[in-house]
């Protein structure tokens, strides 16, 4: 059945329109005047009233930890939880990360990781694969890795996982040839575990030794170190979770000398800080992440760089524990699952702080979300836009309401909403998945329609 969203406003990273939409099937046929999809309509085209609303591509987030075993436990949130929650929250398309562990092969690793997604997913769904243990057998398998739309890679600097910059490079050398990519989480692991190591010898076992171990220096310092590598081969690297100046100078000088770095941020590091570490008991625990929330101007550098676009996209780092979790690390804060949920926020939060604060222009919004991740993960223009021949994918968000965030209301499987309380002036109405309405007035209607997505190459 076609279907006609009528008198709304379509935003694309370009500009924006007020137009009426066709959906025929799973694609976007048409976008016009209400004249011409009155000539393309049919008798039983159904109607939908958006009046008043912005039309957003359906937005993307690459940076999910769903079904994911770490620090002795298991992430609050499976596929079937976590991309419901990802769906209500206008995403219809999440890129987790598939992990490959010590011992296994890639294609042991994306067997895992399609086996715990599989026909439980609300939303469209593809993999990174995180390499920790490689080897020549690891190194060919790349080939049958970018043949299963499997694209992007994952690198740790730090955690169990963590690879050695002579690793790195081989794994970037082998990554141009092939012409995948790589996402990168930058922390120096050395100067953590000596950080760590001091403070649990002086008795500092609380919360707030957290983001004292994991300083800004950290991060930066790794970054540097990456990008220097990255130099020598030549070939573009992904920065994720950025959350500092220091950082971002980093990357900002590796651009000067002409290379090309993506850089990605989260919703905690532009509106949260650090200050919230030094909270009664185990309730700084909620917000205990890696790398941690930084200071008000880390946060105030983070929105300039997503204004002028040398951040290009804002994903969720999803990786949700409930309050009880959270307190394995009651006497040692080393033990504390490091992670928090963000999936079924990061739009309306960033409607409301960004673009109705005056931060970002809605269009902008729609690249960050949408539009850069859709080419920097080789799914545009099927993703990422609402256009002719493309996935009708689309998000229906209502401005200028009185809302709140309240774990309450949430279908996250968490006992706490990180933003608890936050005041939001945006929700989201409606969600099309592939031309098929899955969420009508803010709830879920329609679970578990999501498809894996082979992913090309990047393109950005």
């Amino acid at each position: 059945m076609k279907k006609v969203l009528k008198g709304g406003t379509v935003v694309g990273g370009s500009g924006s329109v007020r137009a009426d939409v066709l959906i025929d099937g799973e694609k976007v046929a048409a976008v016009g005047t209400g004249e011409e999809m009155e000539r393309l309509a049919d008798e039983d085209t159904q109607i939908v009233d958006v009046e008043g609303c912005l039309l957003f591509p359906g937005f993307i987030d690459a940076h999910t930890h769903f079904d994911l075993h770490v620090a002795g436990t298991v992430t609050a949130d499976d596929f079937a939880t976590g991309t419901r929650a990802a769906v209500r929250g206008g995403t219809t398309t999440i890129v987790d990360f598939g992990t490959q562990y010590e011992g296994e092969s890639l294609a042991d690793g994306l067997r895992n990781w399609h086996e715990k997604a599989d026909g439980k997913c609300s939303c469209d769904y593809g993999f990174h694969m995180s390499i920790s243990d490689w080897n020549p057998s690891v190194s060919r398998e790349l080939d049958d890795m970018m043949e299963a739309g499997i694209t992007s890679f994952k690198l740790y600097m730090t955690y169990d996982t963590q690879v050695d910059d002579e690793t790195i490079f081989e794994i970037l050398r082998r990554l141009k040839e092939v012409g995948g990519i790589t996402g990168v989480h930058c922390e120096n692991s050395g100067m953590i575990a000596a950080l760590q190591a001091e403070a649990k010898a002086a008795g500092r076992m609380g919360v707030e030794s957290h983001p004292a171990t994991r300083p800004a220096a950290a991060e930066a310092e790794a970054i540097d170190r990456l990008l220097r590598l990255a130099e020598v081969v030549d070939i573009p690297v992904i920065v994720v979770h950025l959350t500092c100046r220091e950082g971002y100078d980093v990357i900002m000088e590796a651009r000067r000398r002409g290379q090309k770095v993506y850089a990605e941020t989260c919703p905690q590091y532009l509106l949260m800080d650090d200050s919230l570490y030094g909270l009664a008991g185990m309730e700084g625990a909620k917000y205990v992440c890696a790398p941690p929330l930084r200071k008000q101007e880390d946060s105030a550098c983070l929105w300039k760089a997503l204004a002028d676009g040398t951040i290009q996209t804002v994903s969720t780092d999803h990786c949700s524990f409930t309050t009880e979790q959270k307190a394995l690390g009651k006497d040692d804060f080393t033990k504390i699952p490091g992670g928090m949920p963000g999936v079924e926020t990061r739009g309306t939060l960033l409607y409301t702080y960004g673009v109705d604060a005056g931060r970002i222009t809605k269009e902008k919004m729609c690249q960050l979300l949408s539009e850069n991740p859709a080419k920097l993960y080789g799914m545009y223009p099927a993703k990422g836009a609402i256009a002719p021949g493309s996935d009708a994918d689309i998000v229906v968000m209502r401005t200028g309401v009185e809302d709140m965030v309240t774990a309450a209301d949430q279908v996250q499987n968490v006992d706490y909403a990180p933003f608890e309380g936050r005041k939001l002036t945006a929700r989201i109405e409606s969600v099309f998945l592939r031309g098929t309405q899955v969420v009508k007035d803010h709830q879920v209607v329609v679970e578990k329609a999501g498809k894996f997505v082979k992913r090309g190459r990047y393109a950005l």
